[in-house]
């Protein structure tokens, strides 16, 4: 549930606009800034054993890698950078009988928590139990885009990736 308090709060935050469904492997898409302009590309690599995708910005340098891990972990993605280095391992961490739980194990800051209805695009990110960004379908009336706010000073790379691997992982079976 959201107060007016959290809404205040987010007003600084970077808002960011996604499309429903959006992770096909193959197909290619944007990420909005809440002025409309595009500010990251999302190329879904094709005939990949694992699913791929590769997150770039505008003019196309590669900021990271989402992909599937052959692990023992049922699901979980890795999120690398450009030089192959992880940034983050999103992975499933408990499921409640209306929330799922999920964790993002970050390599150069604190791990984010995620909790919420990731099926219908309404999640918030916390860190240390503080809110540091939120995903909802209310901010667009426009059908199949939902929106992700990020706080100023979290890397956007590692929620945008984080939110793409969650959308895989929860639609896997599209």
């Amino acid at each position: 549930m959201r107060g007016r308090r959290q809404e205040r709060h987010e007003d600084d935050w970077v808002h960011y606009k996604m499309r429903q469904r959006l992770v096909s492997i193959g197909d290619d898409f944007w990420i909005e800034d809440d002025a409309g302009e595009r500010v990251f590309k999302v190329d879904g690599k094709a005939l990949r054993l694992r699913k791929t995708l590769v997150l770039e910005d505008v003019d196309g340098h590669k900021l990271a890698k989402i992909q599937e891990k052959m692990l023992r972990i049922k699901d979980a993605m890795e999120v690398e950078d450009a030089d192959g280095h992880r940034m983050a391992m999103v992975k499933k961490a408990l499921i409640s009988p209306l929330r799922e739980r999920w964790s993002v194990e970050v390599e150069d800051g604190p791990d984010l928590h995620i909790k919420g209805n990731i099926v219908d695009h309404e999640y918030t990110f916390t860190a240390e139990d503080t809110p540091v960004a939120s995903v909802s379908k209310q901010w667009f009336r426009v059908a199949d885009t939902y929106g992700v706010a990020v706080e100023p000073g979290q890397d956007p790379v590692v929620v945008l990736a984080a939110t793409v691997a969650l959308d895989m992982m929860a639609h896997e079976h599209r």
